[in-house]
């Protein structure tokens, strides 16, 4: 701290000295040019002195306690500005190292980067050629073991060996049912799933054909389901109606409207969602693996409950349903009721009488249904 001190006050005295000669020059000079041209000093024009220095400080300073008293007063802004300038020049140097040595770092990673695949591309060659035998005098061909033909080679085969497995599951599986269904008085069974959010939908297991055991109704819960367990009911009546028995025919009620089926609580089976949500192409594909691969006709499933082909969306969500569960043979059919294939529906499901009692009670609620029946 005292060197500091000192070296301030040093500063600041050889400051007040060159300021003290100065203004002892111009006082000077100013009663040079008094005595040289006097007609300037009373004259008419009064033209002022025009110089560097302040006006106040030609002639106003008498003594030299006024002298040593401006200086003092004027000088303080000299050490600081010094600093600041030093201050400047020293920060401006250390940026121009700081980013010479940032690009001179740059250009070392980018020339280690080149020598290291250098040097693996070396080491690779080197490997390869001494793989090769010493008598072997033909020249070493390119690497091809990124060819796109061998990669298309081995996915070809890759291809060709899960098809032959699936074609193997396959016929063992269509073995099987075919021995399953090999048995006197056997009849194919018919599958109905009824979701709840149809109205008086518990009342659609009374109304089915009683003459015809192989309709199988299942109920299932619209709000709280999942399409797990609709598949896990399905397999399970199944085979409680005939071990290794598969659908023939299947109903499907539930509401929805042209283009849509409506089949849980928010899952909208869609001819776009049916391609992209993941449950919904799994439920559908399971589904198709209950399905016969014996029955000599494709295998169908019915829509009751709205009409899907109110608009060419309907088509297209059947399209990709029929595209999603093959390789089993299965159509689609949405009749309209009052048509001459709606009644033919109804009727391989329903006892037609009943069915138009529970339809023209549907809706109401002045007359219980329970009590018609």
């Amino acid at each position: 701290m005292g060197a500091a001190a000192s070296r301030r006050r040093a500063l600041r005295s050889e400051a007040m000295s060159s300021v003290a000669a100065k203004v002892r020059a111009a006082r000077a000079f100013g009663e040079y040019l008094s005595q040289s041209h006097p007609e300037n000093r009373n004259g008419a024009d009064d033209t002022p002195i025009r110089t560097w220095f302040p006006k106040e400080n030609l002639f106003s300073f008498q003594t030299a306690t006024t002298t040593m008293q401006a200086i003092s007063a004027d000088s303080w802004w000299f050490p600081r500005v010094f600093r600041g300038y030093a201050e400047r020049k020293r920060r401006k140097r250390e940026n121009d190292s700081a980013s010479v040595i940032q690009r001179n770092f740059r250009k070392h990673l980018r020339m280690v980067g080149s020598r290291r695949v250098k040097a693996q591309t070396f080491a690779e060659r080197r490997e390869r050629s001494f793989s090769r035998s010493w008598s072997d005098p033909t020249p070493m061909k390119a690497d091809t073991s990124h060819d796109s033909r061998d990669s298309s080679d081995l996915q070809s085969s890759h291809c060709t060996l899960g098809e032959a497995f699936e074609d193997l599951d396959w016929e063992t599986e269509k073995g099987l049912e075919a021995v399953a269904c090999d048995t006197v008085g056997f009849v194919p069974p018919k599958v109905m799933l009824i979701s709840s959010k149809v109205p008086k939908a518990e009342y659609i297991p009374t109304i089915i054909r009683r003459d015809d055991p192989s309709i199988i109704p299942i109920l299932y819960d619209h709000e709280h389901a999942t399409f797990e367990d609709i598949l896990e009911e399905i397999e399970k009546k199944l085979n409680i109606y005939h071990k290794g028995a598969k659908i023939w025919k299947m109903l499907i009620f539930c509401q929805g409207g042209p283009g849509h089926l409506y089949l849980l609580k928010n899952k909208v089976a869609t001819f776009a969602k049916v391609e992209k949500e993941e449950d919904m192409i799994h439920f559908w594909k399971r589904l198709s693996r209950l399905m016969s691969k014996v029955n000599p006709e494709p295998n169908v499933i019915h829509i009751m409950g709205c009409y899907i082909l109110g608009n060419p969306n309907g088509e297209k969500l059947f399209q990709n349903l029929r595209t999603l569960m093959t390789p089993y043979r299965v159509t689609f059919e949405s009749p309209l009721e009052l048509s001459a294939q709606g009644k033919q529906m109804i009727e391989t499901y329903f006892d037609f009488r009943l069915y138009r009692l529970w339809k023209s009670r549907q809706h109401s609620k002045l007359l219980d249904f329970e009590d018609v029946l």
